[in-house]
């Protein structure tokens, strides 16, 4: 009946027409415009032959269809609202020709149904699934909301409460569950869906007009009364709760489909269009879009640098403190056996309390049993001597972060290791070619940064030495990813990529403090800005000590810029024996009170440093701290990306995304200025200038704000 190269129509002599999805030279469907179009040809084809008694449509991939193809989004969420409302509105008219064809529909779903995918199986009548299928609408992630009738057959076919469920989190819902609340009609095994897709069409056909009851399901309305309106203001007041209005996308959703509860169906479908063009052209959906197909990217460069490497099968870390423990565990849990040595039997101790702790927690989740935290911990390997070193193809150092120990120890165990063996540093801060100093083989050295705590933050920074081999580069990011982190590639410079960025911020943090601005102020203004945490909290967090070496680093690195016009209020703080969250006194004190009970307030230690060493009480407005904070950052940012210190400005974001929590809706420190326009930039950044260095525009900056250049 048809046959094209990602949709093919045949007719079985029992009279169902067969939709088969199967994008040539691809492993999966996307509904991106090209499948569309031959999606509308088939089901054209159908026509109203009378031959035809009822529609299966399946997939030939592992998956049926995951979603829309995101690539498209970049340029379609550059129209105006109206414009991409209509977009939505013409994925509606193919849905809506589906659901209109004069027989019973079903779709067979097999591996994952998500976004326009399921949309695409909730405009067929009835759905049976594999038993490992996950059914979803993430539209919620990208910022937007599902745009092809999601909204409107989910909400009505299992209820405003329950789809709102599915579309506010955006995550997956297992077959069961589907199954459960209505949303598939049946579930069989996998190697048995298309046999029973089939004999339940027939048997479906076989009952006449009663599939009609099932269409009809899905476009029924609420009636418009008292009742119905105040239920669906309790929807409106549950899920309501705890949304984040800096992305818009969940509220928009939770109106949209409980306003369109009572409306007409065609009518619901037309708000459901207008809310996904107004999200899908305003500048959060774009970031999120941007973010996504980032992470795309990342994985790309990760896959191609795994074409070169070498297989890790076992592997070893040089301390076992809270970071070596934290590695130790991370590798265990991806299967990959870890030898963790120590000079004493108390941090090896340590070491694995560090692991065992993690494990526990998932299990209080239901995220573990205790026999899967028995078979991780059984991967961990304390000792104290070099036995078994030389078996492991790769060993990471996170000894102190001390030049002289480093290059010590690594000294020590490139002669204990294999001579194909891969050593590197977990520093944070040090110069991998000054620690390449120590070793004779520096072509098998580089950096492999974790952040802390390991098991929680996604980015390891790959640091190349001078010396350091494509080979070490290949088989150290087919490391990371098998650890389940996303590695990515940077140069060797002081504090590389984060930390070099991180601490032109608080250079601008210390210059408020100095002016008298509140640090509580601060960091509220930062967190409203979308920051997890302000910066005087986030001190405390990473420790005062840590802060003091690793920005002495950078001072000694970068003096021209990072050197400091006031003595930072973090080392004043640290001299009087404050930590931050390590001894439970900082910017902030911690403790428990009588009922205890977590508390962090202000710190009377802190109080009395201000009002000793600040002299100033300038006026700063919120605007103001905004500016003063992200302008050293974003243009250190700038200054990485000219410098070669990273490779891309994709690269440069979700390294600060993944790595530091940059706000994830602002999309990263280069989107930020994209999204500001490199001229409003430029101008925030010389009307600070007399901040001194880190508030000066590269050539590179001026001829980008002069030409309205972006990074993207």
């Amino acid at each position: 009946m048809y046959a094209g190269q990602s949709v093919s129509l045949s007719l079985t002599k029992s009279g169902i027409a067969e939709l088969v999805l199967d994008t040539q030279d691809a492993s999966v469907n996307v509904l991106n415009s090209h499948l569309q179009d031959e999606l509308g040809q088939a089901l054209a084809a159908l026509g109203t032959s009378k031959d035809v008694k009822g529609l299966l449509i399946y997939s030939a991939k592992p998956a049926f269809v995951l979603g829309a193809d995101i690539t498209e989004f970049t340029q379609l969420f550059d129209l105006k609202a109206d414009e991409i409302a209509r977009w939505a509105g013409k994925g509606h008219g193919l849905f809506n020709s589906i659901e209109k064809l004069p027989y019973p529909t079903l779709t067979a779903i097999n591996g994952m149904a998500l976004g326009g995918g399921l949309e695409l199986s909730l405009s067929t009548d009835y759905r049976i699934a594999d038993s490992k299928a996950k059914l979803g609408l993430p539209e919620v992630t990208l910022g937007i909301c599902p745009g092809w009738g999601g909204t409107v057959r989910l909400s009505r076919l299992i209820g405003a409460e329950c789809a709102l469920g599915w579309m506010l989190t955006g995550k997956p819902v297992a077959a069961s569950k589907a199954l459960e609340q209505g949303a598939i009609d049946a579930m069989v095994e996998p190697d048995d869906l298309l046999d029973d897709a089939r004999n339940l069409l027939l048997e479906i056909i076989g009952k006449g007009d009663e599939y009609m009851l099932k269409r009809l399901s899905k476009q029924k309305s609420l009636d418009e009364n008292e009742i119905n309106a105040a239920a669906m203001q309790a929807v409106r007041d549950q899920q309501g709760k705890g949304l984040d209005s800096r992305y818009p996308a969940a509220p928009a959703i939770l109106a949209t489909v409980t306003a369109a509860m009572t409306r007409d169906f065609y009518e619901a479908q037309g708000m459901e269009a207008k809310t996904f063009g107004e999200l899908a052209s305003g500048t959060v959906a774009k970031n999120l879009v941007g973010l996504f197909l980032n992470d795309q990217f990342l994985k790309r460069e990760t896959r191609r640098w795994s074409k070169q490497a070498q297989p890790v099968k076992t592997a070893a870390v040089l301390g076992a403190g809270i970071m070596g423990g934290g590695i130790a565990y991370q590798a265990a849990l991806n299967g990959t056996p870890m030898l963790m040595k120590d000079l004493r039997q108390e941090a090896l101790d340590l070491g694995v309390a560090t692991a065992s702790s993690i494990l526990d927690r998932s299990i209080s989740k239901g995220r573990m049993t205790e026999a899967g935290k028995g078979a991780v911990l059984e991967h961990i390997h304390p000792t104290l001597t070099y036995e078994g070193f030389h078996d492991v193809q790769y060993v990471v150092e996170a000894v102190v972060e001390r030049e002289d120990v480093k290059k010590s120890v690594l000294a020590e165990v490139e002669h204990k290791v294999a001579d194909n063996a891969i050593v590197a540093s977990n520093t944070s801060t040090i110069s991998i070619d000054v620690l390449a100093e120590a070793l004779q083989r520096p072509e098998q050295f580089c950096g492999m940064h974790f952040f802390n705590p390991v098991h929680a933050m996604q980015l390891v920074e790959v640091i190349r030495g001078s010396k350091t081999s494509d080979a070490t580069i290949a088989t150290t990011v087919a490391f990371a990813a098998a650890l389940g982190k996303t590695p990515i590639v940077v140069n060797n410079c002081p504090g590389f990529l984060v930390n070099r960025v991180l601490f032109p911020y608080f250079n601008g943090f210390n210059r408020l403090l100095m002016d008298g601005v509140d640090f509580e102020r601060i960091d509220q203004v930062m967190e409203q800005f979308g920051w997890p945490m302000g910066p005087a909290y986030l001190a405390d967090v990473i420790g005062l000590d840590t802060m003091v070496h690793a920005d002495k680093v950078m001072e000694e690195g970068f003096p021209e810029r990072m050197a400091h016009d006031d003595r930072p209020i973090i080392e004043t703080l640290l001299e009087q024996g404050a930590l931050g969250q390590k001894n439970g006194v900082g910017f902030y004190e911690y403790g428990k009170d009588e009922h205890g009970k977590r508390f962090k307030r202000r710190s009377e230690k802190v109080a009395a440093i201000l009002e000793q060493r600040v002299s100033r009480n300038e006026t700063v407005s919120d605007a103001e701290i905004i500016e003063r904070m992200m302008i050293p950052m974003c243009m250190e940012v700038v200054r990485c990306l000219e410098e070669n210190i990273v490779a891309s400005a994709t690269e440069a974001d979700m390294g600060l995304i993944l790595g530091l929590g940059f706000p994830r809706f602002r999309g990263g420190a280069l989107r930020y200025i994209d999204n500001l326009g490199a001229s409003t930039f430029a101008a925030q950044v010389e009307a600070h200038a007399e901040c001194g260095p880190l508030y000066q525009l590269t050539e590179d900056m001026k001829a980008r704000a002069a030409s309205g250049k972006t990074f993207y």
